[in-house]
């Protein structure tokens, strides 16, 4: 007897690589090899980005509060360096909220800086 290629299972489990390749252009949303090596390299993107996306924010962060703080006349790593001897512990998320929306604040934080 014959081996069935067109059971149920398999079936079931092209339709749900297919579901996750719809929106994809052409053949990698219609035809099941594309669309297995492009949902593959899509999963793969998402689990490593979502570990990069954390860099990516910290390093922005870091941006904002160095073009912040020298308007002042410090460099980040001085101002990160005061603060920390001064035991004033504000994650840099928050440093770079405020270096967006009160720079008055940042004006406080790096006179507290170079003391």
């Amino acid at each position: 007897m014959p081996r069935s290629t067109h059971s149920v299972p398999s079936h079931r489990r092209r339709k749900k690589i297919l579901k996750q390749a719809r929106g994809y252009r052409g053949g990698k949303s219609k035809l099941i090899r594309t669309a297995m090596e492009s949902v593959d390299t899509a999963l793969l993107y998402a689990y490593r980005d979502r570990r990069q996306k954390k860099r990516d924010f910290r390093s922005l962060w870091i941006a904002r509060i160095n073009a912040a703080v020298r308007l002042d006349g410090m460099s980040y790593s001085t101002f990160i360096n005061g603060l920390k001897r001064n035991n004033v512990e504000v994650n840099r998320k928050v440093l770079a909220d405020l270096a967006v929306h009160d720079p008055a604040a940042i004006k406080s934080l790096v006179e507290i800086a170079q003391k």
